[in-house]
């Protein structure tokens, strides 16, 4: 189990936001935990010192293009990129240095699940270098349902044993937002956490929720010792005052 960073950009800054609160048009109601102060690049090059690899760069929205790369550029090969690729740009972000790109709205959207784009994303990139945003809520009938647009459609894709085993085939590795809880440090999703931890075929990580040391335990536990995680909102370097970026860099990073 491994610390992954995460630097969120969204309008050209590095931001720490309640996700489920973010609207292409409605500005009103967003929730932002934090904006920093410091370049994209700040951030990469910490993660870079402390050889952290395979942290997540996710643009949130438009007007985020020129962060991003300024962050890639920092540590190239040593970041994903996520946010708006498709398979017209997916190697236009390899070749400006992200080790691999994460898909989510090109593959989810409208409800839907695209299995062309996916098969045409993996012809331009490869399967080694593409990542699988499966981000989810809990349905009605208590299983998790992968979700779009921004958070606020389901579609009728379960997050199942044999959901993940089927798209295990296409990509190299599965980033899971569990949505209801991303962003307000209120725990994890234990059942998403224990669903991952038992059937996902790949590297997985977990986000959403953590607060404190014992979430971390709880995803050590339940997710079998396999399963990544990141943290947002609660980390000191990003406002928090729950959880130290020192610690888990030096506890769970990659040495």
């Amino acid at each position: 189990m491994r610390f992954r960073p995460c630097i969120d950009l969204h309008g050209g800054k590095v931001k720490q936001i309640i996700g489920s609160t973010l609207r292409d048009k409605d500005k009103n109601g967003l929730i932002e935990n934090f904006v920093s102060s410091m370049p994209p690049s700040y951030y990469a090059n910490i993660f870079k010192k402390d050889n952290l690899v395979g942290g997540h760069v996710i643009m949130l929205g438009p007007n985020n293009k020129d962060a991003a790369i300024e962050a890639i550029s920092a540590w190239p090969d040593g970041l994903q990129v996520g946010g708006g690729i498709t398979a017209e740009n997916a190697s236009f972000w390899i070749e400006k240095g992200a080790m691999a790109v994460i898909v989510t709205s090109f593959c989810f959207k409208y409800g839907k699940f695209y299995e062309d784009n996916l098969k045409r994303l993996i012809d331009v990139v490869g399967r080694e270098r593409l990542v699988l945003d499966l981000s989810c809520r809990k349905g009605a009938d208590g299983r998790y349902y992968v979700v779009t647009d921004r958070w606020q459609n389901f579609t009728e894709m379960a997050v199942s044993e044999d959901t993940l085993n089927y798209l295990g085939d296409y990509c190299c590795e599965f980033l899971v937002h569990g949505v209801d809880v991303e962003g307000k440090c209120m725990g994890i999703e234990d059942d998403l956490v224990k669903l991952l931890g038992a059937s996902s075929p790949i590297p997985a990580t977990y986000a959403g929720g953590i607060q404190g040391l014992e979430d971390i335990e709880k995803i050590k536990e339940f997710g079998c010792g396999r399963i990544d995680f990141t943290v947002g909102s609660a980390l000191d370097i990003f406002g928090g005052n729950l959880l130290r970026y020192d610690y888990l860099a030096s506890t769970y990073g990659t040495h």
